[in-house]
């Protein structure tokens, strides 16, 4: 005996589009846009863009940024920035022979309290010394944990992805050697303080 066949419902008939967004940080730029029967369901979703897609500029196309959804207004979707990092290819592309690469990896505290984990590398023109690789790698925490004290998470967030802060961090490191490159490869937010209400 055939069973009988239930009428199949259409699950995207549904679903509404949500447009993403940035947060104000970033100028709110617009991310895509998300199906969704519910939108509380939205919450806490990550989004994954490039540093491109926000700043229209071809030279951050290996940045690449990632965004949890975190409220859900009409059919506009916020976002808080949740980390970052250089794209496979672009790290691969930086790495030389004969030359030194300095990582340091710390936990840092924004002066409003959210805690991030960054991974910092610097790459120098040719081999230096364990000695240097010392300096170099407490001037990274030094201007870093200065930086973070100092600046809200948005402040901090913006010179994080945009360059402020490995700049700041190459023209005090090149006193120690010849540097290629400097960068923040990937950041991670681990830690948002609870909002008071």
């Amino acid at each position: 005996m055939s069973k009988k066949k239930r009428p199949t419902k259409d699950k995207w008939r549904g679903k509404d589009w949500y447009t993403v967004t940035s947060p104000s940080y970033f100028g709110g730029a617009e991310l895509g846009a998300i199906p969704a029967d519910d939108p509380s369901k939205l919450v806490g979703r990550v989004v994954d863009a490039t540093l491109y897609d926000i700043t229209n500029d071809f030279a951050h196309q290996y940045l690449k940024m990632h965004f949890r959804i975190t409220d859900v207004e009409g059919k506009t979707a916020h976002t808080i920035f949740k980390g970052h990092e250089y794209s496979r290819d672009y790290l691969r592309s930086l790495v030389r022979r004969r030359t030194t690469r300095v990582d340091g990896i710390l936990n840092v505290t924004t002066a409003d309290g959210y805690q991030l984990r960054l991974a910092v590398s610097v790459f120098t023109l040719y081999r230096v010394k364990t000695s240097q690789e010392q300096v170099i790698r407490g001037i990274i925490s030094r201007i870093i944990k200065e930086k973070a004290s100092a600046l809200t998470f948005d402040q901090f967030v913006q010179e994080l992805v945009l360059g402020k802060i490995a700049s700041d961090i190459y023209n005090e490191a090149k006193k120690m050697a010849p540097l290629r490159h400097v960068g923040i490869r990937k950041s991670k937010l681990v830690l948002q303080p609870p909002i008071a209400a």
